[in-house]
This record gives C-alpha cells, sequence and structure tokens, in this order.
C-alpha cells in the first residue's frame, strides 16, 4: 500500500464543459474563503440539503475554516473556478477525507445550480478517485439522499456500488474498490 501522505504538489488543470464553457480546477486554498461563501449563496435551497443533508441558510464558520484547511495527510478539497466573465468565481468543489490510518475515504460533490449537469461533477469525482487511489486508499464511498437520483446516477456511472444504507432508508452508501 502506498503513503496516504503523498502529498504530491495538485497540478491545476482546465476542463472544458459540455456548453464549451471551462472551469480551472485547482486546490483549495485559504484565501478561497469568499468564494466558498459566495458559491453557496448561489446554492439553491434544494440543492444545499441534497449536500449537506440538512437545510442550511449560510456556512457555519467552522465548516468554512475545515473546508479551507484540509489536512494534506487525509483530505483532498479542489476547487472548480470559472475564470471568464466579470471576476473568477468557484462554481464548484470536491473533497475526500479519511480518518488517519483507514484505508476509506468519504467523498462529497457540490456544483452550483447553474452549472450542474455539464459534466463538472463527473470530472471531480473522477480526479478524487485517481488521487485516492494513488494515495493509497483501497475504497472510497459517499452517503447520498435517496432521492438525489443525478448523484446516484454519477457513482454508477463511475462504478460504484449503490447499497441502502443500513442505519437510516432516507440514504444510500455508494462505495467503489480503489
Amino acid at each position: 500500500m502506498q503513503d496516504k501522505s503523498d502529498t504530491t504538489t495538485f497540478v491545476p488543470f482546465s476542463v472544458s464543459l459540455r456548453d464549451g464553457r471551462e472551469v480551472l480546477v485547482r486546490e483549495i486554498a485559504e484565501d478561497d474563503k469568499a468564494g466558498l461563501l459566495a458559491a453557496f449563496d448561489r446554492l439553491s435551497a434544494d440543492a444545499r440539503y441534497t449536500r449537506f443533508m440538512a437545510a442550511m441558510q449560510q456556512l457555519p464558520e467552522a465548516m468554512l475554516e475545515h473546508a479551507t484547511h484540509p489536512s494534506a495527510e487525509c483530505e483532498l478539497v479542489l476547487v472548480a473556478i470559472a475564470t471568464k466573465g466579470k471576476a473568477p468565481s468557484i462554481v464548484g468543489g470536491a473533497r475526500y477525507a479519511a480518518a488517519p490510518g483507514n484505508d476509506t475515504c468519504e467523498f462529497a460533490v457540490t456544483i452550483v445550480d447553474d452549472w450542474q449537469a455539464l459534466g463538472l461533477a463527473s470530472r471531480l469525482l473522477s480526479v478524487l478517485i485517481d488521487t485516492a487511489r494513488r494515495r493509497g486508499y483501497r475504497s472510497m464511498e459517499g452517503y447520498v439522499l435517496s432521492s438525489n437520483t443525478a448523484m446516484r446516477r454519477l457513482a454508477r456511472h463511475l462504478g460504484f456500488a449503490d447499497i441502502p444504507c443500513p442505519d437510516d432508508t432516507t440514504l444510500r452508501v455508494v462505495t467503489l474498490a480503489l
């Protein structure tokens, strides 16, 4: 098994989306707090609920702080930035996290409403999968609302198994052997 603390510099790259727009994908930085808050404000109530599994009016400070200061040993947080237009803005993000010493990491993906269904979530999740595999994780999992058919479809497309959550009938667990 490889060393999960492999913190090889993540090389930013551009992604062309289905509608021709492009985004820059890079690791999150401490100075992305304002951009994350702006992206959160652009999420619909439904998108917030789907991602956080709770009604949220604001992104809690502790969550914002943790998002912009991931642990290099067991987390990777990516942001997708639209670079065309008035000013660069965060339009999506993805992360994986694991408990120290654990071979399974948990993922999450969030895409701003008007950037959904363009292939960005697929690209971000694919990068998470490849990076987690290179860093020695043996599996990746995500907890998805049963009603979140788009995320469940994407997970199945990328090879994840989709099973009921044993503790909560409103959730599914999607799992991928790496």
